[in-house]
């Protein structure tokens, strides 16, 4: 076996073993709360950024 064989399989054996560990319905409300985070920081900047001090 060659050396790029071997990181190859490794690599794959490692991808395979995160990809099982891993549920949609995780993955789902992670994506939720990402948005949600976003849009709230987006929604604080703009409400800070009206105020100026004159």
């Amino acid at each position: 076996m060659k050396l790029n064989d071997i990181r190859i399989s490794a690599l794959g054996g490692t991808i395979c073993s995160i990809w099982a560990s891993f549920s949609f319905g995780d993955l789902f409300q992670t994506v939720i709360l990402a948005a949600i985070g976003t849009l709230v920081s987006f929604v604080t900047s703009r409400l800070l950024g009206r105020k100026k001090i004159k």
